[in-house]
């Protein structure tokens, strides 16, 4: 596009965007009021023996809070009787639910089941000794199910809060905050002019910052102007760690000896699925990408899209990620998806340096929220 077609774009959007920077103002002070009255103490926080650590963010949607959070559960339940607490966003149900063996991801939500997949009941041939289960659970107010979860299990001793960053009716004694390197917090803007659920200034209240989604080749320099901005905002001697997504090999979802054929045709319905397709095109022939909304609730109209564009396409498999392959192989979802040559690409957190201090951090925070 050339400049002088960026400056007409520019000028037909300018309207639009000091349209709704009342709307910015009025989001502003409701959310700083809220704030200004959690730190005075006239609304309070609520304390509980669990130790609380929060996973959050300033933004809405995508930063990497379930990969992070189940980056911390195999490093925390080895000395905590563990459990982890999320809203359940998009499930058909409400309230407190804690996890078991009849429940999906309509009952959870699709990131809350993956952790009960992965964390919540022991895998054949494990015993608790090996690795003890962790409690998952779910409840629009954190400060009501958390006592709920002891009732049940009054062996936990600490709670991993998801996306509760926000939250500041519990109490949290670490709050860990996470930022992309795509948009960092502090090149963002408040809602609707931006993704940010609150001022910048919120920053403040984070043990620790990790700039997530990061390329494995990112330059020191580069580290070193994002620390310096992200410390403008949460204080020079806050801790500041950078990590990147680490594409594991592809899995089948139904057939254990399914071979994955290329060309590859994806789909997916997260918050942002660039680097999803970046990297399947780095590794595979792709015939094309299908992308619905984050927490996409799968319909069998959704079923015969993906078969028609698979036969239209010539795509020999079909990958997609994780958070989608939850919701596809509950019993009300799997029949329809049987007969598609159907894989998912797991990933996990990598720090790209100083990961054994990121650790030690976590653990003297513990230790000395545990002598309070």
């Amino acid at each position: 596009m050339s400049q002088r077609n960026n400056s007409g774009l520019r000028s037909i959007l300018r309207p639009l965007h000091w349209g709704l920077a009342p709307l910015a103002g009025l989001y502003w002070g409701v959310t700083s009021l809220r704030n200004y009255l959690f730190n005075i103490g006239y609304t309070p926080s609520l304390s509980f023996d669990p130790l609380m650590i929060s996973v959050g963010n300033l933004s809405v949607g995508g930063t990497g809070k379930s990969p992070m959070i189940e980056y911390l559960v195999p490093m925390l339940r080895r000395e905590h009787a563990l459990a982890v607490l999320s809203r359940g966003y998009r499930r058909k149900t409400s309230g407190i639910r804690i996890a078991g063996d009849q429940d999906n991801a309509e009952t959870l939500g699709d990131e809350p089941y993956q952790f009960y997949r992965k964390f919540g009941a022991l895998s054949p041939g494990q015993t608790a000794s090996e690795n003890t289960p962790v409690v998952v659970a779910v409840g629009e107010e954190r400060a009501l199910a958390i006592p709920e979860i002891l009732h049940h299990h009054p062996e936990i001793n600490m709670i991993l809060l998801d996306d509760a960053f926000q939250h500041r009716k519990v109490k949290s004694d670490v709050q860990i905050l996470l930022t992309t390197y795509q948009r960092p917090f502090y090149k963002d803007r408040i809602l609707p002019l931006g993704l940010l659920r609150e001022s910048r200034k919120g920053a403040k209240r984070a043990d620790v910052v990790i700039v997530t989604k990061c390329p494995e080749d990112i330059k020191e320099e580069e580290k070193n102007r994002m620390r310096v901005a992200i410390q403008a905002y949460a204080g020079e001697k806050i801790q500041v760690f950078f990590t990147a997504i680490s594409y594991q090999s592809p899995e089948t979802v139904f057939e254990p000896d399914l071979m994955l054929k290329e060309p590859v045709l994806l789909f997916s319905g997260i918050a942002n699925a660039d680097l999803f397709e970046a990297y399947a095109r780095q590794q595979f022939k792709v015939a094309e990408h299908i992308r619905w909304e984050d927490h996409h609730r799968y319909s069998e109209s959704d079923v015969k899209k993906v078969q028609e564009v698979l036969k239209a396409s010539g795509a020999k498999s079909v990958l997609t990620t994780e958070k989608d392959m939850v919701k596809l192989i509950d019993p009300s979802q799997s029949n329809l998806w049987t007969d598609i040559p159907l894989h998912y690409l797991p990933i996990q957190v990598k720090f790209l340096a100083n990961e054994t201090a990121f650790q030690q951090y976590i653990s003297d925070k513990i230790r000395s929220a545990e002598k309070e």
